[in-house]
């Protein structure tokens, strides 16, 4: 009886969070639409507060940045958005825009090679998205399945058969791509320069010497921690140490 009550307590508490951030979510689009992009922002912060992130919610809170020549918060949301939904053409537009308003003109150093190519793939999607692909192949893996069994024609037999086979090689290629986009996140971590001016050293203390300065809105990656610093490098292969105060881990 007890497990019951908890459940249900549980239950209760999840709808009307659920039921908050969906008001909160409305008034945020209310104010963005009004104009007043800064109570959008604080909405739309304290959703992300409750627990709750999507890629329309980081979406959003880019636009509202954006909105205000907020270099930094624009892009570092864009970028957000585009972790959970690497495929969606407006936040594609509108992060380029944002990076235009940067100051550091970056040139990516080009890769090639096989492993570019794999990163290139398993990039594509998600790796929530990666997962249901994986599920929709595994039900079509059990449809063609059944067919094959009680089917009595060869011919159809063989290609059922096919069917269900390449239905689970491509169920396991996608479980391995979303294990491999997990792992990939993690194992790159990135950041925003979020100071309006940063100077990258060349040790993790004010004693070193400054190799070169950064602007709001750059992205680069984070290679290790070291107390109150950060080492990064760049698209173009520069490195550095920046204070972890100055950038917002993605």
């Amino acid at each position: 009886m007890m497990r019951k009550l908890i459940y249900l307590c549980f239950l209760l508490f999840s709808f009307a969070g659920f039921s908050q951030n969906e008001d909160l979510f409305e008034e945020a689009n209310s104010a963005y639409q009004s104009g007043d992009y800064q109570h959008a922002v604080n909405f739309y912060e304290e959703i992300l507060d409750n627990g709750e992130t999507s890629a329309e919610l980081y979406y959003n809170l880019g636009n509202a940045h954006y909105k205000m020549n907020n270099i930094a918060p624009s892009i570092y949301y864009y970028e957000k958005a585009l972790q959970l939904d690497p495929t969606d053409e407006d936040i594609k537009n509108n992060i380029e825009f944002a990076r235009n308003m940067a100051i550091d003109d970056i040139e990516e150093v080009e890769q090639t090679g096989i492993n570019q190519w794999f990163n290139g793939l398993i990039s594509t999607y998600s790796y929530s998205t990666w997962a249901v692909i994986a599920i929709i192949f595994s039900i079509l893996f059990v449809a063609l399945f059944l067919l094959y069994y009680f089917t009595y024609t060869s011919l159809y037999k063989r290609l059922l058969f096919t069917g269900a086979m390449l239905a689970v090689l491509l169920c396991g290629l996608s479980i391995i791509f979303a294990f491999q986009q997990q792992s990939y996140i993690q194992e790159n971590q990135y950041a925003i320069i979020f100071g309006e001016e940063v100077e990258v050293r060349d040790e993790p203390n004010l004693r070193g010497d400054a190799s070169f300065e950064l602007h709001e809105g750059t992205k680069a990656k984070v290679l290790e921690d070291y107390q109150e610093w950060a080492r990064i490098e760049l698209a173009n292969g520069a490195q550095g140490w920046v204070k972890n105060s100055a950038i917002k881990k993605l």
